[in-house]
C-alpha cells in the first residue's frame, strides 16, 4: 500500500473478516451502489435502517426499513447515505460510541470503487497528486485517501475544516473578484462568494444546466448588477449534450440526456476574463478542464474543484491542472460532510 496510508484494510476487507452482519444505514442511490457491492462480495445484509423519522415502515430492495433500535445481536452499522446537516452528521457520529461502524464509499459517479484493488492500480497517480499539495494539504490527502479507503468515521472528522479556514486565509477572494460558477445550483456558491469578499465583486457568470434549477438560480440572482446567468452545461467544447435532468446530485451529462447547450471555459474567456472559477459539475470536472487550456495558461485564475464525484477525481484531477501550468499552489480541504464529499482542491 501507499506510504502515507495508515489504513491496511479496506472498509469491504474489514467487514467481510469480521463474518459479522450488516445493518444498512441508508435509502437511495449510495444505498443501492453498497448493496451490490455487498452482494458481490458474498457479505450478508440483515437489514436496512433510517434515522427514525425516516421510517415509516417502507421497503426498500427487499427489506422493511426498521428503526436502529428494533436491530438486537451483533452486528456492523454500514453509512450508506449523505449528509452536510450537522444535527445528522453529530448522530452518525455518536452511533460509534455504542456499535461498530464503517462508512463504506462509493462514488457518486462512475463504477470503481475505492478498494484494494483500485488503490493498487493507481498507485502511482496517488503518489504523484499527493506530491504537489502544500505540506498541510498533504495531511489532509493522506487522511482522505485512509477515509476512502477504510471507512473510519474518527479519520474523517480528524480532517474537516470549516470552509472559513480557506475562504478566510488562504483563499480569502478580493472585492473585486471576476467570478465564474461551473454548477451554480440556487445560487448557494455566489452567496458564498459574496459573504466572504464582503459582498462586493467584479463580475458573476454563473451556469447551471437543469431547466428547473436555473430557474431557481435566476429568481435568486435577480437584479445584481454585472451578473450573467447561463442555462448551459460545461464541457471540454461547445455543442450539444445529453443531460440527465433529474436536480441536485442526480443532473449530470448524460449520453441519455436532455440535449443541452454546451460551452467550455476557454470559449467563455475569451469574451470575460477570470480571476476565479468555482467547479462542481458532478463527475465532469476533468471533461470542463480539458476546455480550460488557454485559460488556464493565460490567466492563472484561481481554482476552487470539488475532487470527490469520482473515485479518480483525487489524482486526475490535480494531475490535470499541473499539465495545464505548473505555477499552482495546491491545496486540500475536506468541509463538514458524511461521507468524503465537500472535499475541495484550492488552486492559487
Amino acid at each position: 500500500m501507499l506510504g502515507f496510508m495508515s489504513e491496511r484494510l479496506s472498509s469491504w476487507e474489514k467487514i467481510k473478516q469480521s463474518g459479522r452482519e450488516v445493518v444498512v444505514y441508508g435509502m437511495g442511490n449510495g444505498a443501492d451502489n453498497v448493496l451490490d457491492e455487498f452482494a458481490r462480495l458474498d457479505i450478508k445484509v440483515r437489514g436496512i435502517t433510517a434515522s427514525d423519522s425516516f421510517v415509516r415502515g417502507q421497503s426498500f430492495r427487499g427489506f422493511t426499513v426498521q428503526k436502529l433500535s428494533e436491530f438486537n445481536g451483533d452486528f456492523i452499522i454500514a453509512v450508506a447515505f449523505a449528509s452536510c446537516i450537522p444535527e445528522v452528521m453529530e448522530h452518525i457520529y455518536s452511533l460509534c460510541d455504542k456499535y461498530r461502524v464503517l462508512v463504506p464509499v462509493v462514488p457518486v459517479c462512475g463504477g470503481e470503487i475505492f478498494n484494494r484493488e483500485f488503490v493498487e492500480r493507481n498507485s502511482e497517480l496517488l503518489k504523484q497528486a499527493h506530491s504537489l499539495f502544500t505540506e498541510d494539504s498533504k495531511k489532509i490527502f493522506a487522511g482522505c485517501i485512509d477515509f476512502m479507503f477504510g471507512g473510519e468515521l474518527d479519520t474523517l472528522r480528524n480532517i474537516t475544516t470549516p470552509k472559513s479556514e480557506a475562504f478566510k486565509g488562504f483563499f480569502r477572494p478580493s472585492s473585486d473578484e471576476d467570478y465564474l460558477d461551473l454548477g451554480a445550483y440556487r445560487g448557494d456558491t455566489v452567496d458564498e462568494l459574496l459573504r466572504y469578499s464582503g459582498g462586493s465583486y467584479g463580475s458573476i457568470t454563473a451556469l447551471e444546466p437543469d431547466k428547473k434549477t436555473f430557474a431557481k438560480l435566476t429568481a435568486h440572482l435577480d437584479g445584481m448588477k454585472n451578473c450573467t446567468l447561463l442555462q448551459k452545461a460545461i464541457a471540454s467544447h461547445g455543442g450539444v449534450v445529453g443531460f440527465s435532468g433529474a436536480a441536485g446530485r442526480q443532473s449530470a451529462i448524460s449520453d441519455k440526456g436532455i440535449p443541452t447547450e454546451a460551452t467550455s471555459i476557454d470559449s467563455l474567456g475569451r469574451e470575460q476574463r477570470f480571476t476565479y472559477i468555482k467547479m462542481d459539475v458532478e463527475g465532469g470536472e476533468l471533461e470542463a478542464l480539458k476546455g480550460a487550456k488557454e485559460t488556464l495558461k493565460r490567466d492563472r485564475p484561481r481554482l476552487n474543484i470539488a475532487l470527490y464525484h469520482r473515485s479518480e477525481d483525487i489524482f486526475t484531477l490535480p494531475l490535470a491542472v499541473k499539465e495545464l501550468n505548473p505555477d499552482y499552489e495546491f491545496h486540500l480541504r475536506r468541509h463538514p460532510y458524511i461521507p468524503c464529499w465537500d472535499m475541495n482542491m484550492y488552486c492559487v
